[in-house]
């Protein structure tokens, strides 16, 4: 039996961790914890019995705590209690799928404790990355990446030598706007956004995919699980998203990951890793497929990701302020206070306004997405 604790279980990928539980008899879910969503938590808890539960909404939890009085589960709230989640004795790994940098310190705090880590929030290694890194190696833990695109690298290499690889061949879908430029791109709607062609995902993380920040992102945390500089990251837009990443080898051979668009792959890859299980759902049929495509990531008209090579190379806290500038831009979008172009114009002039620290510390990285965050109030 292998005990988990979800942190973010209200959310998309949280919710497809437990479909993987209810088809697994040898999973057991005890702990779990969300922003603010007490009525689905409710039914994951009658459901699926975790001992300790934590809402960082405080009003919140105190809602649930009564709506679940009948039950013996303890109820926590706040910072506190999503890190006595993290760490709960009687998880063997974690699953940290919250959104956004709230992320960090849970994550770090469980690895101190000796969980495992089935990494869906990006956000703790592009921020703290040179914190959460050396942690795991401290700890001797086992950072699992859970993001399609990171476990199709980590698949790829299982069995090779990591000092062998040449290059790291980083799969995008392109999103929703592929192949439009800045100018028809200007009245973009939330609506059209939040419609990406092949994921279903929560709608931060679709936002992110529409402006490839997502992708760039995701280029800074490849740096930090797989130890390659950031030439040797390239990003190939791959419309169809059937190969979820592939990574070069020094001899010219490339290995790829393939697959249906199924988030619970990955996750279920993370959770037995290395055993692989049965998992229901649709497969390839390659007599169906009529064509798979590849093209050069636009970096003219998407300027995210060429501003994620750039905070990436020049490290410190400068990731620290693409990811906190870009996170405070999406929810003005999805607000509808802000263009869609606006989203990367926001992150450009806080990159532009930053002095880098050099190895910021948790909360000095916390300091720098507050002054992120009222940069941008301060002028939208």
């Amino acid at each position: 039996m292998k005990n988990i604790t979800i942190l973010g279980s209200t959310g998309s990928i949280g919710t497809q961790t437990l479909d993987i539980v209810r088809a697994n008899d040898d999973l057991r879910v005890v702990a779990i914890a969300a922003g603010s969503n007490i009525q689905k938590l409710e039914e994951q808890i009658r459901e699926f019995h975790p001992e300790i539960v934590c809402v960082y909404n405080e009003e919140a939890a105190a809602n649930l705590k009564i709506a679940v009085a009948d039950t013996s589960v303890k109820v926590v709230a706040g910072m506190d209690g999503l890190i006595e989640t993290a760490v709960y004795k009687g998880a063997d790994i974690v699953v940290t799928a919250f959104v956004g940098m709230i992320g960090i310190r849970p994550t770090l705090e469980a690895i101190k404790a000796g969980k495992d880590i089935a990494l869906a929030n990006k956000e703790t290694l592009v921020t703290a990355g040179h914190l959460v890194i050396q942690a795991a190696k401290d700890y001797g833990v086992k950072i699992l990446p859970v993001d399609s695109e990171h476990s199709a690298i980590f698949q790829s290499l299982n069995g090779e030598n990591r000092k062998e690889i040449d290059k790291i061949l980083l799969t995008a879908s392109g999103g929703p706007f592929r192949g439009r430029t800045r100018e028809q791109m200007k009245d973009v709607k939330v609506e059209d956004a939040l419609k990406h062609p092949n994921w279903t995902m929560g709608r931060k993380i679709t936002i992110d995919s529409a402006t490839m920040v997502n992708k760039g992102l995701e280029v800074i945390e490849a740096k930090w699980l797989f130890d390659v500089d950031f030439d040797d990251i390239q990003v190939v837009v791959q419309p169809q998203s059937l190969i979820h990443s592939m990574v070069q080898f020094k001899d010219g051979a490339i290995i790829a990951q393939l697959g249906t668009p199924d988030m619970r792959l990955p996750i279920q890859y993370a959770l037995y890793y290395p055993e692989r299980r049965f998992l229901a759902g649709d497969r390839v049929d390659f007599g169906k497929i009529a064509r798979i495509t590849f093209e050069n990531p636009d970096t003219d008209n998407f300027i995210g990701l060429k501003l994620a090579y750039e905070a990436g190379r020049i490290g410190g806290s400068m990731p620290t302020v693409f990811n906190a500038a870009n996170e405070k831009a999406v929810a003005k979008f999805l607000d509808r206070k802000i263009g869609f172009l606006e989203i990367t114009d926001i992150i450009q002039y806080c990159m532009e306004n930053h002095k880098v620290k050099e190895n910021p510390s948790v909360s000095e990285i916390l300091e720098i997405e507050q002054w992120a965050y009222e940069l941008i109030e301060n002028r939208w």
